[in-house]
């Protein structure tokens, strides 16, 4: 009788995608401050510690390998960076702050493009 192998970690599919799949569409969508704004304020997750948790395993795509899949590298890396600090997350709760961190992406991007 054969035996079954069990599947490696990059073989599983979640939907159809791979787990890298959607953690780089999940640490792409931490670049815009009005959806962590969105997670603080309704979704209350920046208060479980298992999200800090995986925030920390999200780090890996501060790395060159795993950063150049980034659409956006600078947004995305710079928010996962400051989910970091608990400060941070105490207050991304106020959609001024989210606000002002949008417009200032939006500046940025302007300013990257001339």
């Amino acid at each position: 009788m054969a035996e079954t192998q069990s599947p490696s970690v990059q073989d599983i599919r979640y939907g159809g995608f791979t787990r890298f799949e959607l953690e780089l569409e999940f640490v792409q969508s931490l670049g815009n401050p009005l959806y962590l704004n969105h997670l603080a304020a309704t979704q209350k997750v920046f208060d479980n510690p298992e999200f800090i948790a995986y925030i920390d395993y999200l780090q890996y795509f501060q790395l060159p390998q795993y950063a150049k899949y980034i659409a956006y590298p600078g947004p995305a890396l710079r928010n996962l960076e400051l989910l970091k600090q608990e400060t941070f997350r105490k207050h991304i709760v106020d959609v001024g702050l989210a606000q002002a961190m949008f417009e200032q992406g939006i500046i940025a991007g302007k300013r990257d493009q001339s």
